[in-house]
């Protein structure tokens, strides 16, 4: 059996080009660690990707008093709602170096509110997830729901009583992001691989958007290519949005990197749980490199396709073309896949996304290459050493509308290696987006040297 060698655009996870970041830093693994102030009852400083584990420590050990948790970025402190005022649970969050917050809602009242939701308020065009930071549920609506939808998802809202829940009204129409891209192709859908994964059988295989593994059952790296790879398991609309997609040849080589451009890739270490509050990253075919931050948690989606549920819910922009794209963290935490939302990158708006940990629970695969990447980030040719640095500049790799076929996959493209004494992004870099009206992925730039990974089902 051949031993296929998958180019770095394919293994390493890219995108057609990269837009200007704003002030956004994007700061080497080892910065920001946790630090303990010495002192058992002032805050301590966290990294976003460890909130999760001391929350879910203190709501395992709080019980009905805890209410939910968000991530103070501007502190780099974790907050923790709770219920009532129980000096001794006080006391237990601040050991842990937490910040108490007393808030009106428990947990189980928001739940239930939630399900009230669900019951009399699951129109096409809505969404819904918890915000900790104002202890509601934030209910969206865009602009397809009016008339006697608007008025019996204002009406449930309302019934729901005061401080429970906010309703605001989105200019944008709530859709997953399913035209563009130029990365993998099957039948009449073109898609992106999102995270390189191995499989529970051991096998190379990568994590995608559900709804581009509903759309076809194979896949291959040019348009009317052969297939390199086949849809395992998928799960769209639903409990999720995302799919385990395995490469044919089971020799196949792959890494685990987030490529940002110019030769510049961010190595993932480890899948995360996200944190309302943390700050996130997201890479798109169409759109390049944006920053946000996540806004709610276990959020509920009604497409026009059917309801998802336990999604991530952010404020991070996202067009047509960025479906299905690597969400992850400044350190190399593998967070989500993009799934769907509303709005654009010229007015903003909100996206959601499938949380990682989900997704390789519910299909049994492993974050990153295993034995099947060995060896798979030395020498290939124009490929960025996923390792090196953390750094990404995003000024030399905007997305060229006049560039490559994306057809082809050149694995000499790519550029110089990632300069590991970088620090940070370079805030007044960036360039023109991806024209996200196109739909043969003519933005796909030809210096980019690794797989796009959003996931887009083109709309016939």
């Amino acid at each position: 059996m051949s031993h296929k060698r998958i180019p770095k655009r394919k293994a390493a996870i890219a995108v057609g080009g990269v837009a200007a970041l704003g002030a956004a830093a994007l700061l080497l693994p080892n910065a920001n660690a946790s630090q303990s102030n010495g002192d058992a009852a002032t805050p301590r400083t966290f990294k976003s990707n460890d909130v999760s584990d001391v929350a879910s420590m203190l709501a395992s050990q709080l019980g009905d008093a805890f209410a939910g948790s968000y991530y103070d970025a501007a502190n780099k402190q974790l907050v923790i709602n709770v219920v009532g005022n129980n000096s001794n649970v006080v006391n237990q969050i601040e050991r842990a170096g937490a910040v108490a917050h007393q808030v009106q809602n428990s947990t189980a009242a928001l739940q239930a509110a939630a399900k009230t939701l669900k019951t009399d308020a699951t129109i096409p065009g809505t969404s819904w997830s918890v915000d900790p930071k104002t202890n509601e549920i934030r209910v969206t609506a865009d602009s397809t729901v009016t008339g006697d939808k608007w008025n019996t998802v204002e009406s449930t809202v309302k019934n729901l009583g005061s401080g429970v829940a906010t309703l605001s009204k989105s200019a944008g129409t709530l859709k997953t992001f399913v035209d563009g891209g130029d990365a993998i192709f099957g039948g009449n859908a073109r898609c992106s691989l999102g995270f390189n994964v191995t499989a529970g059988d051991g096998t190379p295989a990568f994590l995608t958007a559900g709804h581009c593994g509903v759309a076809a059952a194979q896949w291959s790296d040019a348009q009317a290519g052969a297939p390199i790879a086949t849809v395992d398991q998928a799960t769209f609309p639903g409990d999720g949005d995302f799919s385990l997609v395995k490469y044919d040849d089971p020799a196949t080589q792959t890494n685990s990197a987030v490529n940002v451009g110019n030769g510049q890739s961010v190595q993932i270490n480890a899948a995360v749980e996200a944190a309302v509050g943390q700050q996130v990253f997201r890479m798109g075919s169409t759109t390049g490199l944006h920053d946000g931050n996540v806004t709610g948690l276990n959020a509920t989606v009604n497409y026009p396709e059917g309801t998802v549920t336990g999604l991530i819910q952010t404020d991070v922009c996202a067009e047509a073309g960025d479906s299905g794209g690597s969400l992850f963290t400044q350190d190399g935490g593998a967070v989500g896949l993009t799934s769907g939302g509303s709005g654009d990158c010229t007015a903003g708006g909100e996206t959601f996304f499938q949380p990682v940990t989900t997704a390789l629970a519910a299909t049994g695969a492993t974050l990153g290459a295993g034995d099947a990447g060995a060896g798979a980030g030395a020498g290939d040719a124009g490929a960025g050493d996923a390792g090196a640095g953390g750094a990404v500049d995003p000024s030399a790799s905007a997305a060229d509308p006049g560039a490559a076929d994306p057809g082809a996959v050149d694995p000499g493209a790519g550029g110089d290696a990632v300069d590991p004494s970088a620090s940070a992004v370079d805030p007044g870099a960036g360039g023109d987006a991806v024209d996200p009206g196109a739909s043969d992925a003519a933005g796909a730039d030809a210096g980019q040297n690794a797989t796009h990974h959003k996931s887009h089902r083109k709309h016939q």
